[in-house]
């Protein structure tokens, strides 16, 4: 495919979110920006957080998975859908009480300030690294068969982009971004049913129905019961799946900004529920198309793999241009769709919880807001441009890993605030917190020569478990009783 075709693409695409943010943005204010007024319609909530979850990461890396782990990753995706269970019942009800708009808030009243701020400032951290690799995946692949047809540098190609997803956010914020997602998502799933539809032509048997020849491939298989130290493992699988979509949803201010939008408690669980059925089924296609990618690949004597599987196939792969156009289009939507709502949730992170902008003037809170708006786009583009010169891919890739360490102690925090009714030395926690991580690091990297176990997702559970405990250690005294006892009765 040409690169100033796949140029014009992504300029179109991009002229469209600006439009929708025109029309969405009319007003802008930190409560349109951090809260969308509380109005968004829980069906675009629901259907637009498929494509921010799934991201650029799952659009390129899931199919890739196919080859070294089969099928497998469905019994996380079924741990998925009890761990969303579990938001409905539990968080959800928490955050619409105490009508929070950052979900951290709930940490300075139950433990203090430096809790608070260490709850914060770990998500910070995580969301930076997080949406800086996914942006990373992407660029390169914008980079790779576009930008250096012009020899165009990659900080540059970067810097376009987080320009971009500054101009259509910086005024709506989240209530530009749940109608923007939900288009994304869209696109992104056509993308993926185009391009299973086009393929199963080359592969599949005249006659033969794609469930069954799917079925029928030793990739296929889903459950894997024999080898408890296995990584594939359905018990790993699932508790890890179950215990990550509560951290990295329930405990992640970019997934429950979006469901704080919606008119009431009711229409939050409405839009939980359905989007973790739709989830399942889409994670399903993600492995199908991987399955059918790795059949064509063998079919045309094309040896790339993993990450490079899909990008190769679809643009250089001899289906025609029309798999190029919808892998361009639905890469794009699946990257941005998880990008902007990370940029608007780091900012409204750092200018409510760090900067505490809803103590001061209207007109002061607003000028922070958009500075820290500015800010937070130039400190993705300097964590890009660092991975790009200064680390190798398979460190980039353990990055990513690393920031689903933070997770843990939120886990830990929000489980030992919501299950205890202990007072701890909130001066202390920010040491808890970070040795937790540090712990698992060395636990992961050490398990096969210590215990003859391959760590796996679960190591967020185990995580989770050593902040719990640490947290007992740091018991008050007193036994003060907890501030929010009354309120957690939910």
């Amino acid at each position: 495919m040409e690169p100033f075709f796949i140029l014009l693409l992504v300029g179109a695409y991009f002229l469209l979110l600006i439009l929708i943010s025109q029309l969405t943005s009319r007003t802008s204010d930190n409560e349109t920006f951090f809260t969308g007024k509380r109005s968004s319609p829980w069906y675009l909530v629901a259907f637009g957080m498929v494509g921010a979850s799934l991201s650029g990461v799952t659009f390129i890396s899931v199919p890739g998975w196919v080859e070294g782990s089969q099928f497998s990753y469905m019994q996380m995706v079924f741990g998925y859908f009890f761990g969303y269970l579990v938001i409905i019942t539990v968080l959800l009800p928490l955050y619409y009480k105490l009508k929070l708009t950052t979900i951290y808030s709930y940490l300075d009243s139950r433990f203090g300030r430096s809790t608070y701020k260490t709850g914060a400032s770990f998500f910070l951290l995580s969301r930076i690294l997080g949406a800086s690799f996914r942006l990373f995946l992407v660029a390169n692949v914008l980079q790779d068969f576009v930008f250096s047809y012009w020899h165009m540098p990659f900080w540059v190609t970067v810097a376009v982009t987080i320009l971009l997803i500054w101009i259509y956010t910086f005024r709506g914020g989240i209530k530009t971004i749940v109608y923007t997602d939900t288009l994304q998502t869209l696109f992104m799933l056509l993308s993926v049913g185009i391009s299973i539809y086009l393929i199963r032509d080359h592969i599949v048997p005249e006659g033969e129905s794609l469930v069954t020849y799917i079925s029928s491939l030793p990739d296929s298989q889903i459950f894997f019961f024999d080898d408890l130290g296995d990584s594939k493992h359905f018990l790993q699988n699932f508790l890890s799946g179950m215990f990550i979509t509560i951290a990295m949803t329930g405990l992640d201010q970019d997934m429950m900004q979006k469901n704080l939008t919606c008119k009431n408690l009711g229409d939050a669980k409405k839009n939980m529920f359905w989007f973790s059925i739709v989830l399942i089924g889409v994670n399903l296609v993600f492995l199908t198309l991987g399955a059918m990618l790795y059949q064509y690949g063998d079919v045309m004597g094309i040896s790339d793999s993993g990450d490079q599987l899909f990008p190769t196939i679809a643009l250089n792969g001899g289906l025609g241009p029309w798999v190029g156009v919808f892998f361009i289009v639905g890469l794009i939507a699946a990257a941005y769709s998880s990008a902007d709502s990370a940029l608007t949730s780091l900012t409204t992170s750092f200018s409510v919880d760090i900067l505490e902008v809803d103590k001061k003037e209207k007109k002061a809170s607003e000028r922070i807001r958009r500075y820290t708006h500015i800010g937070m786009s130039l400190v993705l583009l300097l964590v890009i441009v660092v991975f790009k010169y200064t680390v190798d891919d398979s460190v980039l890739k353990e990055l990513f890993v690393a920031a689903g360490y933070t997770y843990g102690p939120l886990l830990g925090l929000f489980a030992f605030g919501l299950f205890t009714k202990i007072q701890v030395k909130d001066k202390w926690v920010p040491i808890v917190a970070i040795l937790s991580p540090v712990v698992c690091y060395f636990l992961k990297d050490n398990g096969k020569d210590w215990f003859n176990y391959e760590f796996g997702f679960e190591l967020l559970i185990i995580n989770g478990i050593i902040t719990f405990m640490g947290l007992l250690l740091l018991k008050k005294a007193n036994g003060q009783k907890n501030t929010l006892q009354k309120t957690q009765k939910i």
